[in-house]
């Protein structure tokens, strides 16, 4: 790639740094505890470059923009002493794969396990997650999502501050031992996707504003400048954005990149950089093997799905607000969109893609939101009823088994794990986790009391928090004790009341793999019916890829359903045992999910 360092055939390395703003760049390279300095050519469109010999595996070097800065190689694969200090020279080469024969998955196979590495396992490294392969594997879930991994300030964060995208995280282990856990990971059948952050740069730790002020525009997102997609000298930052996808998908043979928040992306060229991203993926890794893109888009813009070519699928905001309404009762905040009729909310996610196609949102100031999904199948959205967002932006960062009774949640969690949308799990809600998952990170201390200060004035407007005192007893995010409770506690799967939990997962994701899988191919938009059995229940029916009807019959309610028409076909998974027997009767009992399958051929 043009950015950062390459090491020639001849064995020396090439460093390059695109610093409009600068006169003058010279690469630093140090040497115990001096420094050997090299002036870098200045070559056309504000690029500079040096080659060496002076440097090789391991060197460890900076650029001085200016007389007295030096900085960190924005383009950086590794940076073992954060994001602040030297950057180190890594050869991809020098990694051995073992899994060329790894093609991917087709992505109606994709059950997604989204986990924070850091609080993933006790270790918090990538190690400790491929320690715990196995376990997904026996879980049934067919890809784990790793929260964004590119090198954040300090010792702990969600992941969404990073500077420098290039380089994995050193708290998590080295470049090659994120290349292990990848690797180890396709030898057991797993897919391993990247969250990616796009949209802006963490508030500290990013220099390019120094040496490169056209990488940003006169524009602010909810969390920094905005990235300069669409203006004066655009094509260089379009490139750096294009070539962290690939480098990300063919060095680290990711199988597929889930994009933070792009509704953020202020970009208005033709085609924008979603659009270039993905044809770069299709042209490039995705012609050898599976390669899947997923959005996070606020917008709910269709466009951007379904077509060859395109985005795979978009995470569903919707199909959870719905879902944590009927389940929980809170209107506050974005359920306030949701609270009218979250029943009709819901079935309209599960029939026809997003909630809200152009309707006006009341938590965005009346603004019409979203367009037209119908024409897409279900496959085109990812569902969930927890994840990092949901979990963590609570105050106090509980989980569903923590707030809701066991017979509703798992009526919840049969909806979402057998409809047709993709699935998606957040670390621990298998087996009922009951540790927190609390907003954290670790800045220097003007900028942490800001965080402190910054997130606990957000709740303010709520009225549990209306207090000072109750606003005070949100936990500090910078604290280390907010990052520690926050991790998983392996000790408890074993329990029984978890291992119920486990067991339930694991059951339906078997239904899901040999039931429902095989027939998503060719799933089509709009081919769903819906029967209304009472406020808050329903009776859906998918015609899938091969002609077969799968039925769900959901009552997610206080009050029995009598004298209900069944279904006259096999009944595959019933969420609680008195379903089975109710159902012979016309009845479907209150907060109960039964789903069954028709085998039939397409005509």
């Amino acid at each position: 790639m043009p950015f950062g360092t390459q090491v020639l055939d001849d064995g020396r390395v090439r460093f390059r740094l695109w610093a409009p703003g600068s006169e003058k760049v010279s690469l630093c390279i140090e040497q115990g505890a001096g420094e050997l300095s090299l002036p870098m050519e200045a070559q056309p469109q504000g690029w500079f470059e040096c080659i060496t010999d002076r440097a090789g595996a391991g060197t460890r070097y900076r650029y001085r923009v200016s007389d007295e800065m030096r900085v960190p190689d924005p383009a950086s694969r590794y940076n073992p002493g954060d994001v602040h200090q030297a950057s180190e020279v890594v050869v991809p080469q020098s990694f051995t794969w073992t899994d060329t024969h790894w093609k991917g998955r087709p992505w109606e196979e994709v059950v997604l396990y989204e986990l924070h590495v850091g609080t993933f396992s006790p270790e918090g490294t990538f190690k400790g997650v491929r320690d715990r392969l196995d376990y997904l594997v026996e879980l049934g879930v067919t890809a784990i999502e790793l929260m964004p991994v590119a090198d954040f300030p300090g010792e702990r964060n969600w992941g969404y501050d990073g500077v420098l995208l290039f380089a994995p995280d050193h708290r998590y282990g080295r470049p090659e031992d994120l290349k292990e856990l990848i690797q180890s990971a396709h030898e057991k059948g797993l897919m391993v996707f990247l969250d990616v952050v796009y949209n802006h740069f963490g508030p500290e730790g990013n220099y390019l504003h120094l040496y490169a002020p056209p990488f940003f525009k006169d524009e602010h997102t909810p969390w920094g400048v905005a990235i300069n997609y669409d203006a004066v000298h655009s094509r260089t930052v379009r490139d750096f954005y294009i070539h962290n996808v690939l480098y990300w998908l063919d060095e680290y043979r990711f199988d597929g990149l889930r994009l933070d928040a792009v509704h953020s992306i202020l970009d208005d060229s033709s085609p924008d950089i979603l659009d270039e991203i993905a044809e770069a993926v299709r042209n490039g890794p995705g012609q050898e093997r599976h390669i899947h893109l997923v959005l996070e888009n606020d917008n709910n813009e269709a466009r951007y799905l379904g077509r060859p070519g395109r985005f795979d699928a978009q995470w569903n905001d919707d199909i959870h607000h719905a879902l944590h309404v009927l389940l929980t009762g809170e209107s506050g905040g974005y359920y306030r969109d949701y609270a009218d009729n979250p029943m009709r909310h819901l079935v309209r996610c599960l029939t026809e893609g997003f909630a809200y196609q152009g309707e006006t949102s009341l938590h965005r100031n009346n603004e019409r939101r979203g367009t037209s999904s119908v024409h897409l199948p279900a496959t085109a959205f990812v569902s969930m009823i927890q994840n990092h967002d949901q979990v963590g932006n609570r105050a106090f960062g509980e989980r569903l088994s923590m707030l809701v009774d066991p017979r509703p949640l798992r009526a919840a969690i049969s909806v979402m794990l057998l409809a047709p949308e993709i699935p998606l799990l957040f670390m621990g809600e298998e087996f009922g986790a009951l540790t927190p998952f609390l907003f954290f990170c670790d800045f220097g201390p003007e900028l942490a009391q800001a965080v402190t200060e910054g997130r606990r004035k957000e709740f303010a407007r709520f009225p549990a928090f209306s207090d000072p005192a109750a606003r005070n007893s949100i936990p500090d995010p910078g604290h280390p004790d907010t990052f520690q409770r926050s991790k998983l506690d392996w000790h408890s799967w074993a329990q029984p009341e978890h291992q119920s939990w486990f067991e339930l997962y694991k059951t339906l994701l078997g239904i899901r793999r040999e039931h429902l899988v095989p027939r998503l191919r060719g799933l089509e938009g709009g081919n769903s019916t819906v029967r209304v059995l009472g406020e808050r229940s329903v009776a859906i029916e998918w015609r899938l890829g091969d002609g077969s009807r799968w039925t769900l019959l959901a009552n997610l309610g206080k009050s029995a359903i009598l004298d209900m028409a069944v279904p006259d076909a096999p009944l595959l998974f019933a969420s609680e045992d008195d379903i089975a027997a109710s159902l012979t009767t016309g009845t479907l009992p209150p907060w109960s999910v039964a789903w069954t399958l028709e085998n039939t051929k397409n005509e």
